[in-house]
């Protein structure tokens, strides 16, 4: 697949718990997203049994649990969350905003648009 990902084009989806989510593409293999926080909105801890996951912060800052330690991550920091990983977030910031890179692409998120809601709390 070729495209063009143009940001004003595709608006954030509310999923519920201060969170809100742009697909921004996709192949077979790979899927990329922006996830938004409202402060203090919370990425409950859970785990993708056939997805790799890496988590950029594109804005603002997070708490951060993957496996059993926890980090602080601020603009420009990732972690990484391959399958059956346990991991979850904690906006600590207005509008803070996750580039989360799923492989393979999450088809989920493609049929039900709410999927991943039962992961957000607030």
């Amino acid at each position: 697949m070729i495209d063009f990902f143009k940001a004003d084009q595709h608006p954030y989806e509310d999923i519920g718990g201060g969170l809100s989510r742009k697909l921004v593409g996709h192949t077979n293999e790979l899927m990329v997203v922006y996830v938004q926080f409202a402060k203090d909105a919370i990425g409950e801890v859970h785990h993708h049994e056939d997805h790799d996951q890496i988590a950029y912060v594109l804005k603002g800052s997070f708490k951060v649990q993957l496996a059993e330690t926890m980090e602080y991550l601020k603009t420009g920091d990732a972690f990484v969350a391959p399958k059956r990983v346990s991991h979850g977030v904690v906006s600590l910031e207005e509008g803070s905003v996750l580039l989360d890179i799923f492989s393979p692409r999450r088809m989920d998120f493609l049929i039900n648009p709410q999927a991943s809601q039962k992961h957000a709390k607030r």
